[in-house]
């Protein structure tokens, strides 16, 4: 043998080595993963480096049998490469009539190496069949990054697209020597370039694909109201993916909830048979069902399903439908069902949210209706005290007025003290009929009410008391609001008394836009930041609890902020548009 055919036959051997190598990596990603794209492209550059080893066996013994195995093997590799993209893309299935295209580098090549005498004729179709397939899968790979805007699967297509125009040379240029060893150089590159490519693709998808079922997840584990709707729109968002459905599985069958895109005419129309397979396979197994196109799906190429788990009324699942294989086939099953069990956590804890939202607001209602009712009762008390029992002690203070002056001596005596007696009595009653519903606040309004009792504070208290109140700017109240401010303001003066150690406070209520302001403030010891959220939203006390809920009931807001004396200031607004 000579030294030009032992350097061919040493490049054979490291492109060779290099495709080997490719093949056993794939071969490790099928194993980790189980996916079918990664078996192919590992069968695919398998069979490369046999064809390799195949042609170095015919140059070292030139026996017609390994050059015959070469050109079959590597026929086979060209047909290999193009189902691996096919796979990829989107999940193709075997069919029988693929066995005539396999067969047809065995039909072929022995005709061209046994049977024709005209090299170019058999060289040339032989290269027009690899050239073909090769721009086909550099084809596969272009309308793969046309549907999705894949970068990697650009440099795939390009890199096939070459590989194929570098077919074309071995009748002008390898079988004549021209490229001996270097054409097995430019052949390794292009191996190392598409495995790269390969790989690249296999992470961008990755990538994509986790991003996206994350994204799902937080979206909806952050409470969102649209949780649903938002959970089935960001589908779309992924590469090649036309639609998303919402599904429940019970022991009858499954059914759909929801559904977005390509999904959504299945709530009139139906859902495909083989959809619904697929959903109750996700859900009976627990893990994540994909399948690429099949015949009566529905128009659906590709499927996946991910199971959500089980939220007492039935399993639910999440399908994914789309034109091609997308980024679910590069994601581990695992992976595709830990992030559907967190979507389904998500959904469910969503669920009790909602719930829990609806029977905060019936408790709420509850509320406001229990304020109001009390407010009825005290009126209804403050009525009977006003128009029956106070008019009975003054009915017995003139019966008495009158055994007075018929009376002398002792019995005089006696009768007047029954008098202030009835005086006291009736000054009670009075005073529980304020504490009712103040009859200034009937009267004058709540401006002048609230002065009045900032002077009856100041008096009782003999604290420095401050008010600025703008009359006018809390005539705009409803007759329930008056009382819930005036109320407020009452329990405000009373913790500045029990709890502030103050000198001095200052009273404010002034109209800014729509809504009354009022404040109340003390130069006191004040509140710790850490407690004043607790004090004001939660039941630790229940004056300010309860105030709380006054204020509330009729649309407005309490807060307990830092005054600028140092101590506390009660801050609470109203709102006033349209009273």
């Amino acid at each position: 043998m000579t030294v030009f055919t032992e350097t061919e036959a040493a490049a054979a051997l490291f492109q060779a080595a290099t495709t080997f190598g490719l093949s056993l990596l794939f071969a490790f990603l099928n194993r980790r993963y189980r996916k079918p794209h990664f078996f192919w492209w590992s069968v695919a550059f398998g069979l490369y480096g046999a064809g390799l080893v195949a042609i170095v066996s015919f140059l070292a013994t030139e026996r017609w049998a390994f050059l015959y195995s070469h050109q079959v093997i590597i026929g086979w590799t060209a047909l290999a490469l193009l189902y691996a993209a096919m796979v990829f893309e989107r999940e193709l299935r075997w069919r029988p009539w693929f066995w005539a295209a396999v067969a047809f580098p065995l039909a072929w090549s022995y005709a061209a190496i046994f049977w024709l005498d005209s090299f170019a004729l058999a060289a040339g179709t032989t290269v027009v069949f690899l050239g073909a397939t090769t721009f086909w899968t550099a084809w596969v790979f272009w309308r793969y990054r046309r549907r999705t805007g894949s970068s990697a699967s650009t440099f795939l297509a390009v890199t096939f697209a070459l590989w194929a125009l570098h077919h074309l040379d071995y009748p002008i240029l390898r079988a004549r020597g021209a490229w001996n060893p270097w054409g097995y150089f430019l052949d390794a590159i292009f191996v190392l370039l598409t495995g790269a490519g390969v790989l690249l693709l296999v992470i961008e998808e990755f990538r994509a694909g986790l991003g996206t079922l994350v994204a799902l997840s937080g979206e909806v584990a952050r409470g969102r109201s649209d949780g649903l709707a938002s959970l089935l729109e960001r589908p779309l968002g992924l590469r090649g993916v036309r639609g998303a459905g919402l599904f429940r599985v019970t022991p009858s069958g499954a059914a759909l909830a929801q559904g977005s895109g390509i999904c959504q005419p299945w709530s009139e129309r139906g859902v495909p048979a083989p959809v619904l397979e697929t959903v109750q396979k996700a859900a009976a197994g627990g893990t994540a069902e994909l399948i690429g196109h099949r015949s009566g799906a529905g128009g659906v190429p590709f499927l996946a399903a991910l199971p959500l788990g089980d939220d007492g009324d039935g399993p639910m699942v999440l399908a994914i439908a789309g034109d091609v294989a997308a980024a679910f086939t590069a994601l581990d099953p695992s992976v595709l069902a830990a992030v559907g069990g967190q979507i389904g956590s998500a959904l469910r804890s969503a669920a009790l949210d909602r719930a829990l939202a609806l029977r905060q607001d019936d408790l709420e209602r509850l509320s406001v209706r229990m304020i109001q009712q009390h407010e009825e009762q005290r009126r209804r008390v403050g009525r009977e005290l006003h128009d029956e029992t106070a008019q009975v002690f003054s009915a017995l203070k003139l019966g008495l007025g009158a055994v007075q002056d018929e009376a002398s001596g002792e019995m005089a005596a006696k009768v007047e003290r029954l008098i202030g007696l009835v005086d006291r009595g009736n000054q009670s009653i009075r005073n529980v009929i304020e504490d009712l519903r103040p009859a200034l606040l009937n009267d004058l309004g709540l401006a002048p009410a609230i002065r009045t009792l900032a002077a009856d504070f100041r008096q009782w208290s003999g604290l420095a008391v401050e008010v600025e109140v703008e009359a006018e700017a809390t005539k705009a109240l409803t007759p329930a609001a008056e009382l819930a401010v005036f109320r407020a303001v009452q329990e405000g003066l009373a913790n500045v008394a029990r709890h502030a150690n103050a000198t001095r406070v200052r009273l404010e209520a002034r109209r800014t836009g729509e809504r009354l302001e009022v404040r109340l403030l003390d130069d006191g010891q004040g509140i710790a930041p850490a407690d004043r959220e607790r004090l004001a939203s939660g039941p630790g006390r229940s004056g300010l609890f309860g105030l709380r809920e006054r204020i509330e009931a009729e649309g407005g807001r309490v807060a307990l902020e830092t005054s600028g004396w140092g101590g506390l200031a009660l801050a609470m607004e109203m709102p006033v548009a349209g009273r």
